[in-house]
């Protein structure tokens, strides 16, 4: 398996256990959607996830439809992450696409530049609307907005953040709480280092991370760098990005660091971090599920990146977004679907139980009553400040599996790091030139 697809394949199955598969009333497959005689019309929505996920949107399925019997919800969905947009790109060229689609942080600036989705200002500010655009945070719209215009709402979120051992700290004679140090304004750069460095003369590993832009970027803003800047790829010129990029290649090679994507399946990072072998573990809320099958939630919390003076920095949000189709003829219907499945309502229905933060203001009972971890506001925090990926990078399809693959060769080492930065420049100017 592809290092983008175990990433992604771990952060579709967060995402989807805890956003994405609502319709039990409906099976997959494409089907004719009813015209609207009796007043009842059928909206087709699509989205990826395993059939197990249906199970935990019954709650929501059976409210939507016990409040509006005019309306048949009908699922067509595809297991595979990967295979999603593919298809989903397919039926929109051809006009067969569903109503409401699913559309991840990758994909959504594709489809908005091709203008295959509607808008939705107008309806979200209006009385039929469930879910103002004030509801929302403004930086997790990522690549859904365009030139003001919103397209896409976030159905829910997994901000990136640290999870640290404290059992592995202490074994590396570490004594200082991290979560303690950010509360305080000293969780900086330069003390994360020192921890990691500790840890790793502890043989362990310091940091674990997953090579996607949540964490990747998560260390450049920590070290005060730029990633795009005015439209323009900055990350190989910009200084402090190409300090934090050296850092994350120096680390990998002399095993400060560890690469998720390149452990082994049977001893991966979840195991790793649970049997006390590295002190911090880049990832979401979904981090709870790993701690749960083999580890003492007493022993773990989390923290923000650091940045250069101990202040809050904003982080990567992973997202996903609910898009209605621009060319569905039932389009009243379809907002309705949409509006309701993203509402504070929709989302705590959705969300009860899983393993996301909401993306809308309201629900954030969903995350801090069950008290876990013990800095579980930090999530809220960094959803509230966060951002999704760049527009700029997500409006050219592939742009960003190719900047992590780029990125992999250097911190496997395959290429030096000045070379790799070079090549990494021409990638994306190439792959940006050719999209314009």
């Amino acid at each position: 398996m592809s290092a983008f697809t175990r990433r992604t394949a771990l952060l579709a199955a967060a995402v989807a256990l805890a956003t994405t598969a609502s319709a039990c009333s409906g099976s997959g497959g494409a089907g004719p959607a009813s015209d609207g005689k009796d007043g009842k019309v059928t909206i087709r929505w699509s989205t990826w996830g395993s059939a197990e996920d249906t199970a935990a949107f019954k709650a929501f399925t059976d409210d939507f439809t016990r409040k509006h019997p005019n309306i048949t919800l009908k699922l067509e969905q595809v297991s595979s992450y990967e295979d999603y947009h593919p298809k989903l790109l397919t039926q929109l060229t051809s006009g067969t696409a569903p109503d409401v689609v699913y559309v991840g942080d990758d994909y959504i600036g594709k489809l908005v530049a091709d203008g295959v989705l509607a808008p939705l200002d107008e309806q979200l500010a209006g009385p039929q609307s469930r879910s103002r655009p004030a509801d929302f945070f403004e930086g997790i719209y990522g690549g859904a907005k365009k030139d003001g215009v919103t397209y896409g709402v976030p159905n829910d979120t997994n901000p990136e953040v640290l999870w640290f051992d404290k059992k592995a700290l202490a074994d590396a004679g570490i004594t200082e709480d991290p979560a303690v140090l950010n509360e305080s304004g000293q969780w900086t750069m330069a003390k994360y280092l020192e921890m990691n460095a500790k840890l790793k003369a502890a043989g362990k590993y310091g940091s674990v991370f997953w090579n996607w832009y949540g964490a990747n970027y998560s260390v450049v803003n920590g070290f005060g760098g730029k990633v795009w800047d005015g439209g323009r790829f900055v990350a190989t010129s910009d200084p402090k990005t190409r300090q934090a990029f050296r850092t994350l290649a120096d680390g990998y090679r002399d095993k400060t660091f560890a690469s998720a994507d390149l452990l082994p399946e049977g001893n991966g990072a979840a195991t790793q971090f649970i049997k006390h072998k590295a002190g911090f573990y880049a990832g979401g809320r979904w981090v709870i599920e790993s701690i749960d099958k083999g580890g003492d939630r007493a022993g773990y919390d989390i923290v923000p990146f650091p940045s250069e003076s101990g202040k809050p920095i904003p982080g990567a949000v992973a997202a996903s977004y609910l898009a209605i189709n621009k060319g569905s003829k039932h389009p009243k219907e379809a907002f309705t679907f949409l509006t309701e499945f993203v509402s504070k309502e929709g989302q705590q229905l959705r969300l009860k139980g899983g393993s996301a933060v909401p993306s809308v203001k309201g629900a954030e009972n969903l995350v801090t009553d069950g008290n876990y971890p013990a800095h579980a506001k930090t999530f809220l925090d960094l959803r509230d400040r966060g951002f999704a990926n760049y527009p700029d990078e997500v409006a050219v399809p592939g742009l960003t599996k190719a900047i992590n693959d780029q990125l992999m060769k250097i911190w496997e080492g395959k290429t030096g790091f000045d070379e790799g930065m070079t090549q990494l420049q021409a990638l994306v100017d190439g792959m940006k030139g050719r999209q314009g």
